[in-house]
């Protein structure tokens, strides 16, 4: 059975960062930016237009019914189904990690042995990466972390009817305030490597 790691996370916890370095750690590959480019190769659309729609919380899914295009779907619904069938080709191509895009909903009812996980952390950390690590200046970090966290906690449940972030999601929710991104990963691992 197929082994696959969930990185659900909060913005500017390190998930990102977990992710790359499970991944490396264990030998598999991580998808995370692929993903958004595999979705423009089979719809269409450009990578620009996927990042502005994804996470984006305008009118869920009633607004996608609403705004529909040539093909009766709008290109929301066509994104997320993409993403979908992406996710579940990635999964059956053999042990990955894959960092957020409801990967841990979208897998859950495949033949595939799932570890998800829930990445958080202070805010104050939070805002320390943001403007540190991704050099995010232009708006006040606690502003963009509102708007951010608002947007991916939208996404999330209107997708998948689950709440963002509950523990009884996820197998293992761990704050890199408290454990570090290395203790983060060396958890993953040995949790990954029991299983």
């Amino acid at each position: 059975m197929t082994k696959i790691i969930t990185i659900s996370r909060q913005f500017g916890s390190g998930g990102r960062t977990v992710g790359r370095q499970v991944a490396e750690k264990l030998g598999i590959p991580c998808y995370d930016a692929e993903i958004i480019q595999k979705i423009a190769e089979k719809s269409g659309y450009s990578k620009e237009y996927i990042e502005e729609q994804s996470e984006s919380e305008a009118g869920g899914l009633f607004g996608s019914f609403t705004t529909a295009d040539l093909y009766g779907y709008s290109g929301k619904l066509t994104i997320w189904a993409n993403q979908c069938r992406i996710i579940e080709e990635l999964a059956q191509q053999g042990p990955c990690v894959i960092v957020g895009r409801c990967a841990d909903y979208v897998l859950k009812n495949t033949e595939t042995e799932l570890l998800r996980v829930f990445i958080y952390a202070d805010e104050k950390d939070r805002i320390h990466r943001i403007v540190h690590e991704y050099g995010e200046t232009d708006v006040k970090p606690e502003k963009r972390l509102r708007e951010k966290d608002k947007r991916r906690k939208a996404y999330y449940e209107v997708y998948t009817d689950q709440k963002f972030g509950d523990p009884v999601n996820y197998d293992m929710c761990l704050n890199t305030s408290g454990l570090g991104i290395e203790g983060c990963v060396d958890l993953i691992e040995q949790v990954y490597k029991k299983a």
